[in-house]
């Protein structure tokens, strides 16, 4: 049947399977935002920022599973997706951003909104492509779609011509092909090397990193730690693969993770990674990176082996499907002294706070309780994601949504409208910085126009907080440009854009704020004011190796 460009793009959107999209409209994409007003079963959620477009989308995705949606008209349009687009590429989202282009025509003649949006995204994308012929349309989105979620998944551009959207030409429907996961690099050869090397070992550790998020091997995982009583530890990423109520779990590993998890990695003989790129944030000095330890890297993509630290051995595939092949192969072995260390390292070694006023970790702990660990938290990047990191006990995977690799002030509030968007029956709350609160508070306006109830609760210091720590610890106090001492008032803020403000300054009033938010069920800002020097421990200073992890205690030493 004969379909204008734009009716074909709603109805490959269709054929996909897609429910949700996310955009703002523009001159050169009116055509396929006309077609969409005929669509109803295709929800769009209007944000007031095109990254947050971007950021919802992603928040989708990584909420439901399903490749998530976004839409802009071209130049300054598109643009505004790339923070978006970045921020999905690093960690590995599956995502595809549609963006129209002036007409074939108009195209390098500087035209009005004209830009390469297709060049532009080329290296923060799986793919990027321009369609200036209508005939290749549907089979282009249909590709965008299949890369965006093969393999190891990220983001695809699609940029499409005015004129395609506005001509005609010949749709056949499609079933849409099925997604194999990657097991064709995984060896024999290397599954036996993998099962030896875990069986002779005294000392194992498992770190685990997004990639087992994104292929769902929390069973497998969990079945391998307690396979050969292995203590665990995670990435940002990989927070909930292990439940962080697990007798093996000692947290975090890495520049803010826990002195357990570093010192534990410091000290084992066979370090197995489970979808972990070794990121400058976990491994610190590399050079002195798990040095006593043989290391075992398990990652879809090949490009991961060997590219920031040397390994003894790897299997590319599939995280999933390679772990169902190995554990058989595995035989059950205990480590009981070994275990036992590691568990005494966190009596010794446990996160802690100032019990003294409000803090962001009391905040952390409160959200935790009152939610009783089944929400969906969201964070921005900061300090307050650190906190949100180490004291909120995960207990499944992709409960954290969060900017691990690009690290995006300004991501939480527009994924949590997405995550919000995905999961409707979840309790979403995102986790804030003041400084990112500015950065996307606009979308505040999103979540009332849209009836989205997400609950934004901003850990307010009135400085950037994580560049302040960084000043005090290592630039001798000067306190270039972080301090944010105005007059904005966030509760009368949120009041002004429809939703609820609840101010709280002691640490009485944190659970009854957050227990009055969920029962509004509508937008609600929650403004948690603490001082602004506190700050987030255990660290790592940069370029260190993690077993020179520090804490408060350990300054109050070097002092003395």
């Amino acid at each position: 049947m004969q379909l204008t460009g734009s009716q074909i793009i709603i109805e490959c959107l269709k054929e996909q399977g897609v429910d949700t999209v996310f955009g703002y409209p523009g001159g050169t994409i009116l055509n396929v935002y006309d077609e969409l007003y005929r669509h109803p079963e295709i929800h769009h959620v209007l944000t007031s920022h095109e990254q947050g477009a971007s950021h919802a989308a992603d928040g989708y995705a990584r909420a439901t599973g399903k490749v998530g949606v976004c839409m802009a008209t071209s130049g300054p349009g598109a643009t505004n997706l790339v923070t978006g687009i970045a921020t999905a590429y690093m960690d590995s989202v599956p995502m595809v951003a549609i963006t129209a282009n002036v007409g074939k025509s108009l195209l390098g003649k500087d035209s009005f909104q004209e830009i390469d949006i297709a060049g532009v995204t080329m290296p923060i994308t799986k793919h990027s492509m321009i369609v200036k012929d209508i005939s290749e349309l549907a089979g282009t989105i249909r590709r965008a779609f299949k890369i965006a979620k093969s393999g190891r998944p990220g983001p695809v551009l699609v940029d499409v011509t005015k004129d395609v959207t506005a001509g005609s030409y010949e749709y056949e429907p499609a079933v849409p092909e099925k997604i194999q996961r990657d097991t064709g690099h995984i060896t024999e050869e290397d599954l036996k090397t993998a099962a030896e090397m875990i069986q002779k070992a005294q000392k194992p550790y498992i770190f685990v990193g997004g990639g087992a998020t994104i292929s769902d091997a929390a069973k497998e995982v969990r079945e391998l730690a307690h396979k050969i009583q292995s203590p665990v530890c995670d990435s940002l990423m990989g927070k909930g693969v292990v439940d962080g109520n697990d007798e093996l779990y000692t947290g975090m590993l890495g520049m803010h993770g826990t002195k357990a998890s570093n010192l534990g990695v410091t000290k084992c003989d066979l370090l197995i990674v489970v979808g972990a790129r070794f990121s400058d944030r976990v491994t610190g000095n590399t050079a002195k990176f798990a040095n006593n330890a043989k290391i075992l890297q398990i990652d879809v993509d090949a490009a991961e082996i060997n590219k920031n630290v040397l390994v003894d051995a790897s299997i590319v595939g599939d995280i999933r499907e390679t772990l169902k092949l190995l554990l058989p192969m595995i035989q059950e072995t205990k480590h009981e002294d070994w275990v036992r260390e590691c568990q005494e390292r966190m009596k010794k070694f446990p996160l802690s706070y100032n019990p003294e006023g409000l803090t962001g970790p009391f905040v952390i702990e409160e959200l935790y309780r009152v939610t009783k660990g089944d929400a969906l938290i969201v964070t921005e990047v900061g300090q307050h994601q650190m906190w949100a990191a180490q004291y909120y006990r995960y207990s499944h995977p992709g409960q954290l949504i969060t900017s691990g690799g690009l690290g995006t002030m300004g991501y939480g509030l527009g994924a949590a409208l997405g995550a919000k968007s995905g999961q409707p029956d979840k309790t979403v709350i995102n986790v804030a910085g003041d400084g990112c609160f500015r950065m996307n508070m606009n979308e505040i306006a999103t979540a009332v126009r849209s009836n989205i109830p997400v609950i934004e609760v901003v850990i307010n210091n009135h400085v950037l907080g994580m560049v302040r720590q960084w000043q005090t610890l290592f630039y001798g106090q000067r306190y270039s440009n972080t301090i944010l001492k105005d007059q904005v008032d966030f509760v009368k803020l949120a009041e002004a854009m429809g939703a609820t403000g609840i101010l709280v300054t002691s640490k009485e009033e944190v659970g009854p704020a957050i227990e009055k938010a969920i029962a509004l069920n509508a937008p609600v800002v929650i403004d948690c004011q603490i001082d602004c020097d506190d700050k987030v421990f255990p660290m790592v200073p940069a370029g260190a190796a993690i077993e020179e992890v520090f804490d408060e205690t350990d300054l109050e030493k070097k002092k003395q």
